[in-house]
């Protein structure tokens, strides 16, 4: 690229990086729509090429994100995706000095993972179980911690009930892995699979035409039985914030339980440490004492 490149063909670039990189589509598609709205707000005043923006503009953007009422952890993801692509600009000698670095982020207090009671853990099993693609759905996520977007990725094939294991393909940016299967899984996906519908596709869970079972309806169908459950505030990606934090109340080893999710890094499973230690506490008040 040469230093006159336009913002627009710059951007192309950049995301032709994420895509070699191995980067997960739904990164990739954050990633661009965040640097074109800053694109499309720099080109107002007459900016059309990456030397040409400066701190000033992206302090600027900051300023009309909140006025537009994007809340503070929002504009920081998109603060993440400029600063990226700047550091993608000063590798490629578009830019010379780099606008994005001294650019801060606003401060926002980080909700903690959401971990579903024992009560909920039930009300949500008993919701589902007289449907038994949904209830064998819901028994993998809280049993083996999986990712939605994993599970959907499931191919009969994968699934051992002989030697209670399930083998985790490797999905857009995550490594492959295989999780034990324990017998509340196992037994639900025996029920689901003497009812599973006859049919070419071999993905493990699929709809009741025999079509492939999308993420986003994997991901309504399980908050319809949040909400007959009564369970509040609660999302699909709770039931793998549950898996993690009972492991560790178990005791079974941090390292174990991140190899086990699939965490790339040990930090990501250390910050339910604390959270599993307020639980513990506020559960069994007489253990603090201990």
């Amino acid at each position: 690229m040469t230093n006159n490149t336009p913002l627009h063909q710059a951007l192309a670039k950049f995301e032709e990086l994420l895509k070699s990189s191995g980067r997960a589509n739904a990164t990739i598609l954050a990633y661009t729509k965040d640097i074109e709205q800053l694109v499309e707000f720099v080109v107002q005043s007459g900016k059309t090429t990456p030397v040409q923006i400066e701190t000033g503009d992206i302090n600027a953007f900051k300023d009309y994100l909140a006025e537009k009422s994007y809340t503070a952890k929002s504009i920081s993801r998109k603060i993440n995706s400029i600063k990226s692509f700047f550091r993608f600009l000063m590798t490629e000698k578009e830019i010379t000095s780099n606008p994005a670095e001294q650019i801060t982020h606003p401060k926002y207090d980080l909700n903690p993972p959401r971990i579903l009671t024992k009560i909920e853990y039930r009300a949500l099993r008993d919701s589902c179980r007289e449907d038994t693609r949904i209830s064998a759905i819901i028994e993998l996520l809280l049993q083996t911690g999986i990712r939605i977007g994993e599970l959907a990725n499931l191919t009969i094939e994968d699934i051992d009930l002989k030697e209670d294991q399930l083998t985790v393909k490797p999905y857009e940016s995550q490594g492959g892995r295989s999780v034990p299967l324990n017998q509340a899984a196992k037994e639900s996906l025996e029920r689901y699979m003497k009812d599973r519908p006859r049919t070419q596709i071999n993905n493990l869970f699929i709809t009741k035409t025999g079509n492939r079972f999308l993420v986003r309806n994997i991901r309504s169908s399980i908050d319809r039985f949040f909400r007959m459950a009564g369970i509040e505030n609660a999302r699909v990606n709770d039931l793998r914030h549950t898996f993690i934090a009972h492991q560790l109340i178990s005791g079974t080893p941090l390292v174990y339980v991140s190899k086990l999710v699939g965490h790339k890094r040990l930090s990501t499973t250390e910050r339910y440490l604390e959270l599993v230690k307020e639980k513990v506490n506020r559960e069994h008040p007489k253990l603090e004492q201990l």
